[in-house]
C-alpha cells in the first residue's frame, strides 16, 4: 500500500512512518518543517520504500496514494498563534 503521512517529520508523524514502514507499505513522507525536524525521518531516508518531500500541504501537489494521514499541523500555541490563518488552512483545506 502506498502511503501519504503529512506533518511525516513531526514528532507523531514520523514515529508512523516508521510503523508503516515496518509494516511493508511504501511511504511518502510530506513537510514543510515549520514544526517538524529532517532530523526525526533521517534514519529513514536509505530505506527504498521511504520518499520524504519538503511541500506545504496549503500549496496543490498531485500524488497517487491509497491512504493519507493527515498529521500537518503547528502543534504548540508558539506556533500556530505565529500565523492563525495559516495553520487553519493547514488544518483543514484539502487540494
Amino acid at each position: 500500500m502506498r502511503t501519504l503521512v503529512t506533518g511525516g517529520a513531526g514528532f507523531i508523524g514520523s514515529h508512523l512512518c516508521e510503523r508503516l514502514l515496518a509494516d511493508g507499505h511504501e511511504v511518502i513522507c510530506l513537510d514543510n518543517f515549520f514544526t517538524g525536524r529532517k532530523a526525526n525521518v533521517a534514519h529513514l531516508l536509505d530505506d527504498r520504500n521511504f520518499e520524504l518531500i519538503r511541500h506545504d500541504v496549503t500549496e496543490p501537489i498531485l500524488l497517487e496514494v491509497d491512504r493519507i494521514y493527515n498529521l500537518a499541523c503547528p502543534a504548540s500555541p508558539i506556533h500556530y498563534q505565529y500565523n492563525p490563518v495559516k495553520t487553519v488552512k493547514t488544518s483543514v483545506m484539502r487540494r
